[in-house]
């Protein structure tokens, strides 16, 4: 994940709509928008900011069809080959006693799988350092607009300018 440096306009809008409505108009006015912070997630925001469609479903998936698979090989061979085992006068390999097993061990997978993948993509494993804040109240309950100013070719003032006729209540500038 790349440092963030250099001089941001940050807009604090106080509505999801309001946030929401602006990204398209500031986008079709020119102004290349760094991320926008909210406390809760907006739906159709990822679209409007132009982010590609995301791919950790695909991922989540192919967790589970590992953890399914390991679990099985590993009761298979276990039950089957290496200890085999007559329990209540079934086979050693009856995949119906496997079931509940294998369920949980396909959600265990794809658990650690997620998580561990959303670490890394968001660069937060062991000896990362968290992201400045470009201000406090996004966590709480204003939505936050952060425009890097060495990615524009609009001068501070017409992207402030856009930023409060898009319904942005305050406009400051952020040094990094």
């Amino acid at each position: 994940m790349a440092e963030l440096s250099g001089k941001y306009l940050v807009g604090v809008y106080d509505d999801d709509d309001t946030v929401l409505h602006a990204v398209p108009k500031l986008r079709k006015a020119g102004v290349k928008i760094k991320e926008v912070y909210s406390p809760f997630p907006i739906h159709g925001l990822d679209e409007a900011l132009g982010h590609p469609r995301t791919r950790i479903g695909i991922a989540a998936f192919m967790f589970g069809v590992t953890g399914c698979c390991a679990v099985l090989t590993l009761m298979i061979w276990t039950m089957g080959y290496d200890w085999p085992m007559i329990i209540g006068g079934k086979d050693p390999i009856s995949i119906p006693n496997y079931i509940p097993i294998t369920f949980e061990g396909t959600v265990l997978f794809t658990a650690f799988g997620m998580v561990t993948t959303f670490l890394i993509s968001n660069g937060l494993g062991p000896g990362s350092h968290f992201h400045p804040r470009f201000d406090v109240r996004a966590t709480d309950n204003k939505f936050i607009m952060a425009i890097d100013m060495s990615r524009n070719s609009m001068s501070e003032e017409e992207i402030s300018r856009a930023l409060k006729d898009s319904g942005a209540e305050e406009v400051n500038i952020k040094q990094f």
